[in-house]
């Protein structure tokens, strides 16, 4: 029972521990769990509310690393299965100054691949209030694609809030098929949270009223964040209503590392809407924690609690509304 939901496949990260090192000549690493969706799970359940899990996972170390580090963080591991026949997918992840990390995966037939929809029908939806959907878990397989529309479909016949991150990857089988398939994933969503680049290579556009206005077009869309990096995010919803929210300044110096930058800010908006906030202070808070998040090593450790979240705003001088 949670009020909050999603799928996806975790990542056993091998985090190289030597700035600026490549892959290939790092010899010091440090073993973390990432992967978009968790992120997202683990900044939810660390700011107060609770939240369901759904994967598979090798029968292995790795798989059993995951589902205890999981269970460590208090997130919901009751629809985490493990494969007998299938490793559990893991990644190797340089360490950077600046700029994005270098990051080799090894998911290809991993265990999340084969999650198959008969889990779909076994989830308890009863108390789940948002559900996010990331386009990474339908690009890794046609199996977990189906799956994936498969729980699409039932939260949309229950009319459960849902946000979609297209979070890009190059797991598809093709470019031609990616466009297409995240293109009409969006539409099934209440929220669709796309980033300029995305938009850019998804619909053409880099304009973020355009990218907005592209996918207020889907069926059940009815805001659109798009996210503009250190400037903020621009809203747009059905009503023709827009602005845009200012992010937080970071200095570059302080930047350690993007990752988990845009896992941040989608919990940020779950996370204020699940505490009736409206959407501005909904974006607001998930800037802030896109901010804390990237002056940080891990996929997640800038993630805040409660406290944490409001040291922030106050010694920047806002508040949410």
């Amino acid at each position: 029972m949670s009020e909050v939901i999603t799928i996806g496949e975790p990542i056993i990260t091998f985090a190289s521990e030597e700035p600026d090192v490549s892959l290939v000549d790092a010899l010091e690493w440090n073993k973390i769990m990432g992967g978009a969706e968790l992120n997202v799970a683990i900044g939810v359940k660390r700011l107060g509310h609770s939240v369901q899990y759904i994967s598979r996972v090798g029968e292995d170390p790795f798989g059993q690393f995951v589902k205890k580090t999981i269970a460590s963080h208090k997130v919901g591991t009751d629809y985490i299965s493990y494969d007998p026949d299938h490793w559990t997918a893991h990644q190797l992840k340089q360490r950077v100054t600046k700029g994005d990390p270098q990051i080799y995966n090894y998911r290809k037939n991993s265990a999340a691949c084969h999650l198959t929809k008969d889990i779909i029908s076994k989830v308890d939806l009863s108390d789940v209030k948002i559900a996010h959907m990331s386009g990474i878990f339908p690009s890794i397989s046609d199996t977990a694609e189906e799956t994936f529309r498969t729980l699409f479909k039932r939260l949309n016949d229950q009319n459960i809030l849902t946000t979609f991150d297209p979070n890009l990857r190059n797991t598809w089988k093709s470019h031609d098929y990616m466009v297409k398939t995240e293109n009409e994933l969006a539409g099934f969503a209440d929220i669709v949270m796309p980033g300029v680049e995305e938009g850019k290579i998804l619909m053409g556009s880099d304009n973020p009223e355009e990218i907005a206005d592209f996918y207020l077009k889907g069926q059940r869309t009815k805001t659109v964040i798009v996210k503009i990096g250190s400037k903020g995010a621009f809203v747009k919803n059905t009503d023709g209503e827009k602005y845009t929210v200012p992010g937080f300044h970071v200095d570059q110096k302080d930047i350690v590392d993007t990752v988990g930058a845009g896992d941040g800010f989608a919990l940020g908006v779950i996370t204020a809407l699940l505490e009736g906030k409206n959407m501005k202070s909904a974006v607001m808070r998930g800037n802030a924690i896109g901010a804390l998040q990237i002056q940080t090593l891990g996929d997640n450790d800038g993630y805040p609690t409660p406290d944490e979240l409001k040291k922030f705003y106050s010694e920047r001088q806002v508040s949410e509304d």
